[in-house]
């Protein structure tokens, strides 16, 4: 089986629990280069976003794809999340298994 399409079977189980929990889903993509997250309300809508591509989040880390890259999104996606007045989320991985800079990333 192809290694994508695994992820994102695992992905449509996660997201489907996370759909019976009907709380705000924070989400994270990562590609070989950068890391993505966002926020998302029970209904669908995003709240907040926070990713390497944005020069305020990785001001003062070295690299857009180590865990301090990773940290330095988590942090930033937290803030504007409280901000926005999100207090919990579920964590969806999207299928990424929960190690490296995903779990720096739901650490921080």
């Amino acid at each position: 089986m192809d290694k994508n399409i695994s992820r994102l079977r695992r992905a449509k189980k996660t997201r489907a629990h996370i759909r019976t929990l009907a709380v705000a889903r924070l989400s994270v993509h990562r590609s070989s280069q950068h890391l993505y997250a966002q926020v998302f309300t029970a209904d669908g809508k995003v709240v907040a976003v926070a990713n390497t591509l944005q020069d305020d989040v990785i001001a003062g880390v070295k690299g857009t794809k180590n865990k301090a890259a990773a940290a330095a999104v988590g942090k930033a996606i937290a803030e504007r999340a409280k901000a926005a007045g999100i207090e919990s989320v579920a964590f969806d991985r999207s299928g990424f298994l929960y190690h490296g800079r995903i779990a720096a990333l739901a650490e921080a």
